[in-house]
């Protein structure tokens, strides 16, 4: 993660520029809010001043801090969960509370899907996963999905198709 960090300093600022930016919609993307951020990094996979590595570390690292975002709700609003206005009702959060027991804590692997990712991070925030499981398996699930678009983007611009 280190290298993706120094990436910033590169004396081009436009590329810096457009490093933060994917974080940030990275970031968005990972949190309750309805946004993605695929389209972004396909385009800027596509301008070869920009590293597909860098690309990479930035969007997993913005959506991993999005995935904290979401864990960090989850730990704090549990707080009012006996308030009348609380979305989840408590048949509700005990059944997810089964679901994340059964699965453990490698179901934070998955925390890159749609819409049951962030409840999956939210979940996990209830129920105090330590960070030191939370942050290393969430990053990994996260990466590893990035690589896959980019790694998928590579193989279609190369071969024109993804089947051989």
């Amino acid at each position: 993660m280190l290298p993706c960090v120094f990436a910033v300093l590169k004396p081009n600022k436009r590329a810096n520029l457009d490093y933060l930016f994917l974080f940030a919609a990275s970031f968005l993307s990972a949190t309750l809010l309805p946004f993605g951020s695929e389209a972004l990094l396909l385009y800027y996979a596509n301008d070869e001043s920009l590293s597909l590595v860098f690309l990479g570390c930035w969007a997993s690292m913005g959506n991993t801090l999005g995935g904290l975002t979401n864990w960090w709700l989850g730990r704090y609003l549990v707080r009012y969960e006996h308030k009348r206005w609380f979305p989840v009702n408590p048949s509700g959060r005990a059944k997810a509370a089964r679901f994340f027991n059964r699965y453990g804590v490698y179901s934070l692997l998955f925390t890159w899907l749609p819409i049951v990712g962030d409840g999956i991070a939210l979940i996990s925030g209830v129920l105090r996963t330590p960070l030191k499981y939370f942050l290393p398996l969430v990053f990994i699930g996260k990466a590893a999905r990035y690589a896959l678009v980019l790694w998928g983007q590579q193989v279609i611009l190369l071969n024109g198709n993804l089947l051989p």
